[in-house]
C-alpha cells in the first residue's frame, strides 16, 4: 500500500475539512441548540468529522517529517535510520486515514425504534418474542442506552405478538450510534427448542422477525400532510382479546399515498397513543424515503425479512446445544444462555467487520464507480 494518498483522496479529505469548520461555526450558534434534535445531529457529525481532521493532520505532519528526514540523509546517513522509521510512519498514518475515507452509513448515530412480531409456531414464537426483547432491552442496558416500551400486544401464555421499542443514546461518539450497532438485527430469527407446551419432550422450530427503523430527529426530514392520514380509534385489548380500557384510546395512523400504518394501544391516553404512533410512523416513512433515494446505502435495509417465514432466518437460537449461529457471518458459538441475557455484542461485531470489509473493498476495487 503506498504511504501517498491518491489524487482522489486528496480530494476527498479537502472538503470534509471545509464541512469540519463550518458545522463548528453552527455549533457555536445559540439558535441551533434551541432544538436539540439538530444539535445533536450537528455534534454527531462534529465528531466524525473530528476523527478525520486527526487523521489527517497525523498523516500530514508524518509525511512532512520524513520529506525532512530524507533530505538531512542525503547529507548525513546518520538520518538513514529515522527515514526508514518515519516511512513506516507514514504508510501506516495513511493507512489509517483510508479507512476513515470508506463511505459511512449516515444514519449509524440515529436511535431506532425496533420492532419484534411473533412468527410461525403460535404461543412459542410469541415466548420467543418475549425473549428477543429481553435481550435486546439488557443489551441496551449493558451499553447505556436508554429503552422506551413504544407498544405492544401480549399473548395468552406471555411474551408479546408484537412490541415496538425504542432504544436511544445521549453519546455523539463515533461508533456509539445505536443505528449503527443494531440495523443488522432486522430479519427472521429462528429458534429451536422444546416448548413449554410440549409434553412429549419434542424439540420445535418457530421464529420471530424483527425490524430497526431509524429515529427521525428533526420534524422536517420527513413530510407527511395531515390530509394524507386516516386516523381510526378503538378500544384498547389485553391477551386473547379482553378489553382493558373502557374508552376509545387505541390509535391507528394510515398513510394513504404509502399505505403504511402504525398503531399505539400501550399509553392511557388517546393523545399519547397518537404520539407515539405518528413516532412509529415517522420511522418507517424515513426508512421508506432512504431506500428510494438511496438504493445502495440502503441494501442493508432490503436484508431486513418483512415476512416471517421460518425458512428465511439471519440467525438460529439453538437451546438443546445452547448454539447461537449467524447465518450471514457464519459466527457460530455455545453460549446462547449468556447472548439472551444480553451477551450480544460478538454477534453484532461478527456483523461490522463485515460490513466494514465490504465498504474498504468496495472503495478500493478500481472497477467500482467512484473509487
Amino acid at each position: 500500500m503506498s504511504s501517498q494518498p491518491s489524487p482522489q483522496e486528496f480530494a476527498a479529505v479537502k472538503p470534509l475539512l471545509d464541512e469540519h469548520l463550518r458545522v463548528q461555526e453552527e455549533l457555536s450558534d445559540p439558535e441551533v441548540h434551541a432544538k436539540p434534535g439538530l444539535a445533536r445531529k450537528l455534534g454527531r457529525r462534529y465528531a466524525e468529522l473530528n476523527a478525520i481532521v486527526a487523521g489527517y493532520r497525523r498523516w500530514e505532519q508524518a509525511a512532512a517529517d520524513l520529506a525532512d528526514a530524507r533530505e538531512l540523509a542525503a547529507e548525513d546517513p546518520a538520518f538513514a535510520e529515522e527515514a526508514a522509521r518515519l516511512e513506516t510512519e507514514v504508510a501506516q498514518s495513511a493507512g489509517e486515514l483510508r479507512e476513515l475515507l470508506v463511505p459511512r452509513d449516515p444514519d449509524d448515530g440515529r436511535d431506532v425504534i425496533l420492532e419484534i412480531k411473533a412468527g410461525e409456531g403460535g404461543d412459542e414464537s410469541a415466548l420467543f418474542a418475549g425473549d428477543l426483547y429481553r435481550m435486546y432491552v439488557r443489551y441496551a442496558e449493558s451499553r447505556g442506552w436508554r429503552t422506551e416500551l413504544v407498544d405492544a400486544t401480549p399473548s395468552d401464555l406471555g411474551g408479546w405478538r408484537d412490541v415496538s421499542l425504542a432504544i436511544s443514546s445521549s453519546s455523539t461518539e463515533p461508533g456509539q450510534g445505536v443505528w449503527g450497532r443494531l440495523k443488522f438485527e432486522g430479519g427472521v430469527h429462528r429458534v429451536q427448542r422444546v416448548p413449554v407446551t410440549e409434553s412429549q419432550g419434542r424439540i420445535h422450530t418457530s421464529a420471530a422477525g424483527v425490524l430497526v427503523f431509524p429515529e427521525v430527529e428533526v420534524p422536517e426530514e420527513v413530510d407527511i400532510s395531515p390530509n394524507d392520514l386516516r386516523i381510526d380509534v378503538y378500544r384498547s385489548s389485553g391477551p386473547g382479546g379482553q378489553s382493558v380500557n373502557t374508552t376509545d384510546s387505541a390509535v391507528r395512523i394510515t398513510h394513504l399515498p404509502t399505505g403504511i400504518v402504525a398503531s399505539c394501544q400501550n399509553e392511557k391516553s388517546q393523545l399519547q397513543n397518537r404520539e407515539q404512533a405518528m413516532r412509529i410512523l415517522r420511522a418507517r416513512l424515513l426508512a421508506r424515503q432512504q431506500e428510494e433515494a438511496e438504493a445502495e446505502a440502503s441494501a442493508h435495509r432490503k436484508s431486513q425479512i418483512r415476512t416471517v417465514d421460518r425458512s428465511e432466518r439471519i440467525r438460529t437460537y439453538n437451546f438443546p446445544e445452547n448454539r447461537i449461529v449467524d447465518h450471514r457471518t457464519g459466527y457460530k458459538a455455545y453460549n446462547l444462555d449468556a447472548v439472551l441475557d444480553g451477551d450480544l455484542e460478538p454477534v453484532i461485531e461478527s456483523c461490522l467487520r463485515a460490513d466494514q470489509q465490504a465498504r474498504l473493498d468496495e472503495a478500493t476495487d478500481p472497477a467500482t464507480p467512484g473509487a
